[in-house]
C-alpha cells in the first residue's frame, strides 16, 4: 500500500498536475469500516493557472536569456501549452509557441505541436538564417529504449552575413522549404548526464527530407559513450560518433545548413568551432560524412580540496580525440571510402579542468596540442574553453 501510494504522488508529480503532494495514511475511523482497514489521503497544492520567469539557457560554447509564460495542466489532464521568447549571443532571436500532452495519462507517452521562429547567425560559414516552421513529435518509450518521431516543416531564408562571405556560401542563400520525418533513438544508462562515472549512451538519429519541399536528402547520426569508474573516484571514458548523408536529388546538392560540421571545444578539441573539413575564403562549408572517437580520463583535484562541497563540482581531465570529416563520392566504392576518410584524420591530445554546473552544463578549460591536421583546417592550440551540454 504504501509502495502504491508513493508510485501515484510520483505519477502525479511528473505529469505536473500539482504543486505540492503529501500522503498521510492513518487508520480507518468511520462508521462501519474495517477493523483492519487504511486510509489514504492526498493532500495537493494546486499549480498557478499561469506561471512565467527568465533562464539561461547553455549552448555549445553559447548562451541565451529565454523569457517564457506556461499555462500547465489547462485542461486538467497534465496538457500544457508555452509560449517563449529567446535572446542570446550570435544575434539568436527566437519565438517558439507549444503544446503538449499526455498520451492516457501516461508521463512517458507525449504528443506535442508548437509554432516557431528562429533568427540566428553562423560567423563559422558566413551567413545568417531566418527560419519559420511547425512541428508535431510523439515520444513513448520501449524496452530497448526511448523514441521520438517528429514531423517538421520549416520555411528558411538563408542570406550571407557579410561582404567577405565566400562565394560558394553566397551560391546557396535564398528561400528553401525543408519537409522532414525524423526518428531519434536514446538508451541512457549512465547515472548522470554531465560527469557521468559509470554507464552507456547510445543516440541514434535518422532523417528523411523529401515530404514534399525543395530539400531532399536521408541523414544517419550515431553517438557512443562509455563510462567505467576505476581507483581513487578516477573515471575512464570513451566517446564515438559518426554521420552519414546523401542527396536524393541528383540536381540539387545538400545544403550548408543541413551538413555536418566538426571542430570546437567539446567535439574535436583543438579546432575552432566547426574548423574542421572543407572551407572557402575562411568558411566552413561543412561535409556529407564524418566521424570521431576520443578517450578521456577525469580525476578528482590534487589533494582533494572542497571535498565533500564545492572541490566535488571540479574534476581534473585528460584526452586524446581523433576525427575526420569530408565529401564522400557515390562513384568509389565502400572501402574507397572509408580509407579516404581514415588516412586524412585529424587527432589532438591535452588535459584541463572541468567544470560541473548543476544538471544543465559543463565548462572546459584545456591546454590542447594538436598533433595532426589538413590543410584548411582552423586549428586551436593551447588554451581552449568550452561551454555546454553534449560533448564527446
Amino acid at each position: 500500500m504504501v509502495k502504491l501510494s508513493q508510485e501515484v504522488k510520483l505519477k502525479l508529480e511528473r505529469l505536473q498536475l500539482f504543486k505540492h503532494i503529501s500522503i498521510l495514511i492513518d487508520t480507518c475511523r468511520g462508521k462501519g469500516s474495517s477493523p483492519n482497514g487504511y486510509e489514504v489521503l492526498f493532500e495537493v497544492r494546486e499549480s498557478r493557472p499561469v506561471t512565467g520567469g527568465i533562464n539561461t539557457l547553455i549552448g555549445n560554447n553559447d548562451a541565451s536569456l529565454l523569457f517564457g509564460i506556461k499555462f500547465p495542466n489547462i485542461y486538467g489532464r497534465g496538457e500544457r501549452l508555452q509560449a517563449d521568447y529567446t535572446h542570446g549571443t550570435k544575434q539568436v532571436r527566437g519565438y517558439n509557441v507549444s503544446f503538449t500532452k499526455p498520451i492516457n495519462a501516461n508521463p512517458d507517452v507525449l504528443f506535442g505541436c508548437g509554432l516557431y521562429q528562429y533568427n540566428g547567425e553562423y560567423p563559422w560559414s558566413g551567413y545568417k538564417e531566418l527560419d519559420r516552421g511547425i512541428l508535431f513529435d510523439l515520444t513513448f518509450p520501449s524496452f530497448i529504449g526511448t523514441h521520438s518521431l517528429k514531423w517538421e516543416g520549416v520555411w528558411r531564408d538563408l542570406r550571407a552575413l557579410s561582404r567577405t562571405t565566400s562565394f560558394a556560401v553566397r551560391e546557396q542563400a535564398g528561400h528553401s522549404i525543408k519537409s522532414s520525418l525524423k526518428h531519434i533513438y536514446v538508451r541512457d544508462g549512465r547515472d548522470d548526464p554531465i560527469l557521468p562515472s559509470t554507464g552507456t549512451l547510445l543516440r541514434v538519429t535518422q532523417e528523411y527530407a523529401g515530404i514534399g519541399g525543395s530539400v531532399e536528402f536521408a541523414k544517419q547520426d550515431v553517438e557512443l559513450q562509455y563510462n567505467q569508474s576505476l581507483l581513487w573516484d578516477t573515471v575512464l571514458q570513451f566517446s564515438g560518433a559518426f554521420g552519414i548523408m546523401r542527396s536524393l536529388n541528383t540536381k540539387n546538392d545538400i545544403k550548408i545548413n543541413d551538413r555536418f560540421f566538426l571542430g570546437g571545444p567539446l567535439t574535436l578539441r583543438g579546432f575552432n568551432l566547426k574548423g574542421v573539413g572543407p572551407h572557402s575564403d575562411g568558411n566552413a562549408l561543412g561535409a556529407d560524412a564524418y566521424w570521431l572517437c576520443a578517450a578521456h580520463i577525469y580525476t578528482p583535484l590534487p589533494f582533494r580540496p572542497g571535498k565533500g562541497g564545492l572541490g566535488d563540482l571540479f574534476r581534473t581531465h585528460f584526452f586524446v580525440n581523433a576525427g575526420n570529416l569530408g565529401n564522400i563520392s557515390l562513384n568509389n566504392n565502400l572501402r574507397e571510402n572509408f580509407w579516404r576518410m581514415a588516412e586524412t584524420f585529424r587527432w589532438a591530445y591535452g588535459g584541463g579542468i572541468v567544470l560541473r554546473m548543476g544538471s544543465i552544463a559543463r565548462m572546459e578549460l584545456n591546454y590542447v596540442i594538436p598533433v595532426q591536421l589538413q590543410r584548411g583546417d582552423s586549428v586551436n592550440p593551447g588554451l581552449q574553453f568550452g561551454i555546454g551540454l553534449s560533448f564527446l
